[in-house]
């Protein structure tokens, strides 16, 4: 619900961040191993945020923005997102991972200079910081950050912002149950625990592993959001799991002032009810504490069996 149907003894999130990962998108559309159709995936998705948030502070999406890094394929999500992002009116934070190409996705996506320089950065999103990293390694698939990326980000680090500090990169670091998924994972994780541990960074977004996953890194939540393109079955034994067409999903990150949440909102065409209807909660909010309790919170009284 809105910040006007906030009943509760939190106060409203300051921020909305909208947190997409692999899309995965390839050179004229094309479907991903032949199977899955990314694009329509991704439309989806796209629509989805347009329904759910009207004001969102950002949309960040966390890596394999393309999957084999062609530049037509950062030219069509360019052509997507885009036009969402600026009809929210909101920024896009591109964040590069194993399968992007940082050349192309600098020329095609951010306007640079075609080079392998990490692609970063830094957003102030009215209080709160954003700060991008680039995890990506050219030539191979797990995930580094180097020096000099790391001395940037300490010195970033050294005067807090006045809603704290969120990163966004790529590998999560955090652990895989997955066989084999630790090959891949992120390098020099102590080094970063160092920077970041008692800093203002109050949150890490992350994708990589195509399911939703959480758990702390250095004392910091970490949000893993699972992808538009596919996901992993893990429904099945650790050791058998592959890639399914379904469960696709984004995450809603509400900033506020105690904590942050993160909500995976799946990407689906299912009937649903509605009784929370805007005419339910204009009701409710015209209530006082007192009535919003017994009507919403007491059990109906039951007979004797």
């Amino acid at each position: 619900m809105s910040a006007p149907y906030v009943f509760g003894r939190h106060e409203p999130a300051s921020h909305v961040i909208v947190h997409v990962s692999d899309p995965h998108l390839l050179d004229g559309g094309g479907r991903l191993g032949g199977q899955y159709d990314v694009e329509n995936t991704l439309a989806h998705t796209l629509e989805a945020i347009r329904a759910v948030h009207v004001a969102p502070a950002a949309i960040v999406v966390t890596g394999d923005l393309a999957d084999l890094g062609e530049p037509d394929a950062y030219r069509r999500l360019r052509a997507a997102v885009e036009p969402v992002a600026s009809d929210l009116g909101c920024p896009v934070v591109w964040v590069a991972g194993n399968h992007d190409e940082r050349p192309a996705l600098r020329e095609h996506l951010l306007d640079l200079t075609a080079t392998e320089e990490p692609v970063t950065g830094v957003w102030d999103l009215n209080g709160l910081r954003l700060i991008a990293l680039d995890t990506s390694v050219p030539g191979w698939h797990h995930g580094d950050i180097d020096a000099a990326q790391l001395d940037w980000l300490r010195e970033m680090l050294q005067a807090p912002a006045p809603h704290g500090t969120l990163l966004a990169m790529h590998h999560p670091p955090l652990p895989s149950h997955l066989p084999l998924f630790d090959i891949l994972e992120l390098r020099h994780q102590d080094e970063l625990a160092d920077i970041v541990r008692g800093t203002d960074v109050r949150g890490i977004l992350a994708g990589h592993l195509h399911y939703s996953s959480h758990g702390t890194f250095a004392g910091v939540p970490v949000s893993v959001a699972s992808a538009t393109c596919y996901t992993m079955n893990v429904a099945r034994p650790a050791t058998e799991v592959n890639g399914m067409d379904a469960a696709q999903a984004f995450q809603l990150v509400h900033v506020h002032p105690d904590t942050i949440t993160h909500t995976v909102v799946p990407v689906v065409d299912a009937p649903t009810g509605d009784f929370f209807s805007r005419d339910w909660a204009d009701r409710m909010a015209r209530l006082t504490p007192e009535e919003r309790l017994e009507v919403f919170s007491r059990k109906p009284a039951r007979g004797n069996a």
